[in-house]
């Protein structure tokens, strides 16, 4: 673990003169949580999928975490091999040269702007457009639903157009049981539309018997 730490410190740098020690030893603690996960090394080899996937993994055990922004970019980049240590080391001394904020969002606008190249983004913008519920659960469909719109934000810029494009994907007969309802939280869409689901899996089970 000691050479563990003196290589993560060696890649942020020296501590600033005002950070107090204490900082340090919480740094410590917050890294041995993050490694018990035994997270796999990122390389940076040309696989968007791979690059998706461990953004997005990274992502959800920052925010379970409740890492700060700085600690999150720390972490991530400790796990870069290769090609993915290499391009970091730049973009670092690009964001020293400049004073760019550590911020998480910094750090995925450079890390997708390298792995998800423009015209990836814009494959899976189509995707989003195109995406229908089709043989998919309601569960199924919302999980495509979360993972694809990020890459189009302009279409579900508040809590309403967000509603009527994953009501629009959802098969037809979901959609008439939810024409009388008028509900203002994305959350709600999705629970009725799930107890439509249920209902009508129901019914269908009962006649095939």
């Amino acid at each position: 673990m000691t050479d563990i730490l003196e290589r993560l410190a060696e890649r942020q740098g020296p501590r600033p003169l005002n950070q107090p020690e204490g900082q340090d030893r919480g740094k410590d603690r917050a890294l041995e949580r993050f490694l018990k996960f035994n997270l796999p090394k990122f390389t940076g080899e040309p696989d968007p999928d791979a690059a998706e996937n461990w953004l997005e993994r990274m992502t959800n055990i920052f925010i379970a975490l409740n890492y700060t922004e700085d600690r999150r970019v720390n972490f991530a980049t400790f796990q870069f091999k290769r090609v993915a240590r290499a391009w970091w080391d730049l973009i670092r001394g690009k964001w020293e040269r400049v004073q760019t904020p550590w911020t998480w969002e910094n750090f995925t606008s450079e890390f997708n702007e390298k792995f998800l190249p423009p015209l990836v983004q814009e494959k899976r913008k189509d995707e989003f457009i195109k995406l229908r519920q089709g043989s998919s659960s309601v569960a199924e469909y919302e999980g495509k639903f979360i993972k694809l719109s990020k890459y189009a934000p302009e279409l579900v810029t508040n809590e309403q157009k967000r509603i009527r494009r994953f009501v629009q994907g959802l098969n037809v007969e979901i959609q008439e049981g939810l024409a009388a309802v008028q509900i203002s939280m994305f959350t709600k869409v999705l629970g009725k539309a799930q107890r439509v689901e249920s209902a009508r899996l129901q019914v269908k089970d009962f006649y095939a018997k």
